[in-house]
């Protein structure tokens, strides 16, 4: 803890600002290594790429060329498989603490746990956490945990460091009320990149986790910022691959002031690595830059010290993986691109376990609650039937279900359910936000993405106990089941928690319940069968 005091807060004060000045008499050299929402993905995925081993054995081999290297991380390294299921955060501080981070930035899934969970996690770390735009009260246990930013000794030369989170944590994670986030990121990143430039720091990495558009936009907002490295929209810029990909690596930005600003972000869940080499003027002022995502390719040899602390985590996991709960006849669609834009059968499967578990005339549940496909990270196509039927383990649905989230139940008037429907396709066209975006049981509803936000739900209509639709009456009242997250206005769903009656948060958990309706119905075959129509593309 002291080690971690002394960086987080003896600050540029303690710098002479000579000393500093006098690094801009040469030009400078860095290399960043940078990960960003790894989401607990710390194995090779089902092609023998990727995974922890592998991004150990590319660092290593970059910090053995010499030269001045920093490895940050942009956030959201908790949730997502079965070992932050099993270790809440102590598996990531264990990796990344041999990896040898320099610094990270918090995801909005780092508020998974809660403020206490997050607490440990930091504490637990070997290297600075900086964000920017977050604020505690003295009595939170995340006090003193992180700072706005932190200044990097790379072989004699200071690098300051700022992170920033985005502003929605509030909505889509569980941070306490005594966290507040500041929205407006461009005031917050001048206020500190002023701080720092005021005491000599020429060189200024921007650790984000707001998603690659708003960095983008952020980038030609403010002054003295050279690089960012973002999250949170799972974005794979690159040069060499012919994978889906957003931009050249880096994408380069006219800062407020008209100098440049190299945007970088890696993908997602271990599979990419980034590299970015720069060069600073001798006024501190970008002169040169390459690099690219590195692909944790099949061939890399995994670095045998993290191989070897993986197996000794896997330990406990691996009965829990292979416990069989039932089987399917084709392939559950948990892909985000589809279970945050459409129907997926894997939300009608959870919502229809919602119904069956309390009744309710509608389930709806956000698609960014589905964590992964069965088979887990297998890209076969959504419409596959099976030979055989394929067996479901628990492992399976702690996966695609890693929150924890109990089940909900309340009611709500029609109108306010139309409402929340225009609500959660509402981020339908971004990078960011579209975890709100609802799945349904017991209901179907059409809508519009060219329409205005607010204006795209076309119609809805509620299922009868006679098996046909009809249109849902504004001023009627419904049952609804939910998750216990959504009910409390996550992911911005706030009429569920402002306008909801009758309500009860306290169902089992939402895992147990798809797990068990799942053993109840195999073989399992759902289809999409047209509950969410899009038209007017």
């Amino acid at each position: 803890m002291l080690k971690r005091a002394l960086l987080f807060f003896c600050l540029a004060a303690l710098f002479i600002v000579g000393a500093a000045f006098a690094q801009d008499e040469e030009t400078f050299t860095l290399t960043i290594v940078h990960t960003n929402d790894e989401h607990a993905h710390h194995d090779a995925g089902s092609d023998g790429s990727g995974g922890q081993a592998r991004a150990a054995a590319v660092i290593n081999q970059i910090r053995a060329e010499g030269g001045n290297v920093l490895l940050v991380d942009a956030g959201d390294r908790f949730t997502g498989t079965l070992y932050h299921q099993q270790y809440r955060g102590a598996d990531n501080a264990q990796l990344m603490n041999l990896l040898g981070f320099d610094a990270m930035t918090l995801g909005n899934h780092e508020f998974d746990e809660g403020d206490d969970g997050l607490a440990a996690f930091i504490s637990s770390l070997d290297f600075p956490v900086v964000s920017a735009n977050i604020a505690v009260s003295e009595s939170n246990p995340l006090t003193g945990l992180f700072a706005p930013f932190v200044i990097l000794d790379v072989n004699g030369t200071q690098v300051g460091v700022i992170g920033l989170t985005t502003a929605e944590t509030a909505n889509i994670s569980s941070p306490s009320v005594d966290v507040t986030f500041t929205e407006d990121y461009a005031a917050v990143v001048q206020q500190y990149v002023d701080a720092l430039t005021a005491q000599g720091i020429s060189h200024i990495v921007l650790l984000t986790h707001i998603g690659y558009q708003n960095d983008v936009a952020l980038a030609s907002q403010v002054s003295g910022v050279d690089v960012i490295v973002g999250g949170h929209s799972h974005t794979l810029q690159g040069n060499a691959y012919t994978v889906a990909q957003i931009g050249e690596y880096p994408t380069v930005v006219d800062s407020a002031s008209g100098e440049p600003v190299l945007v970088v972000t890696a993908g997602e869940n271990s599979e990419y690595l980034g590299r970015l080499d720069v060069e600073f003027d001798t006024a501190g002022v970008l002169s040169s830059w390459g690099g690219d995502a590195i692909q944790l390719s099949q061939y890399i040899t995994p670095d045998s010290e993290v191989e070897a602390l993986l197996t000794e985590l896997a330990g406990p996991i691996e009965e829990l993986r292979s416990t069989p709960v039932g089987e399917t006849t084709i392939f559950l669609v948990g892909d985000r691109a589809v279970c945050r834009a459409m129907e997926c059968n894997l939300g009608s499967l959870i919502t229809d376990a919602m119904r069956a578990e309390t009744g309710a005339q509608i389930a709806i549940t956000n698609g960014g609650g589905i964590r992964s496909s069965i088979p887990i990270e297998t890209d076969t196509p959504a419409d596959l039937a099976f030979a055989e039927p394929l067996t479901i383990t628990l492992g399976d649905v702690l996966t695609v279900l890693p929150f924890g989230n109990l089940v909900a139940t309340f009611d709500l008037s029609g109108a306010d359910v139309i409402a929340s429907l225009e609500h959660g396709v509402s981020a339908i066209g971004t990078d960011s936000g579209t975890g709100r975006f609802p799945q349904v049981s017991g209901i179907r509803y059409t809508f519009d993405p060219s329409q205005d936000v607010g204006s795209r739900i076309v119609s809805v209509e509620v299922l009868g106990e006679d098996g046909e639709y009809t249109p849902i009456d504004s001023d009627a009242t419904y049952s609804l089941v939910s998750n216990d997250f959504m009910r409390g206005g996550g992911d911005g769903y706030e009429l569920f928690a402002t306008n909801a009656t009758n309500v009860y948060d306290f169902g089992r958990p939402l895992d147990q319940v798809l797990a068990d309706y799942i053993a109840a119905n195999s073989p399992i075959s759902p289809e999409t069968e047209g509950r969410i129509i899009i038209v007017g593309q």
